[in-house]
């Protein structure tokens, strides 16, 4: 299960879905978050933080380290900011902040042409989630680099 966490960035101007992976990391985990305005006045610090396309997510890594007895001993040995956040234990909810948002509006446009022309409707599913993909990929999003073409 999967519950969904809303965190502001230091500076005020945004709030983001932030998903913890099966619940095996608290909400304590994320001490700071910071868009691409507030980010420019952080000290990135790689022990600690991720980068994502001009946001840094800082995480409590002793936090970390203390919850990682649930996770498979491979993963233990390999924690890291980088791990927490790309396996979705503490990332955003969707490939980029707002994602699960925009993806749902994108999609409904879509799903109309389904209830006319089932087949077309697969063929623009999936032409919309490859094309999307490549564009976030291209615009820097680290969870657009690690998803398969359908």
């Amino acid at each position: 299960m999967c519950m969904e966490y809303k965190f502001k960035c230091k500076c005020g101007a945004e709030e983001v879905s932030v998903n913890f992976k099966n619940e095996i990391m608290p909400p304590e985990l994320l001490i700071g978050l910071y868009c691409p305005r507030c980010s420019q006045d952080v000290t990135f610090e790689p022990q600690t933080m991720v980068k994502d396309n001009g946001w840094i997510m800082e995480y409590e890594m002793d936090v970390a380290r203390l919850m990682a007895k649930n996770l498979p001993a491979d993963i233990i040995v390999r924690l890291s900011p980088e791990l927490i956040f790309d396996e979705d234990y503490c990332s955003w909810r969707g490939i980029y902040p707002g994602d699960h948002i925009d993806s749902l509006k994108e999609k409904e446009q879509i799903l109309a042409i389904a209830k006319v022309d089932p087949r077309r409707y697969l063929e623009e599913i999936k032409h919309w989630a490859n094309n999307r993909m490549d564009k976030l990929r291209k615009e820097g999003w680290r969870k657009a680099h690690e998803r398969v073409a359908v």
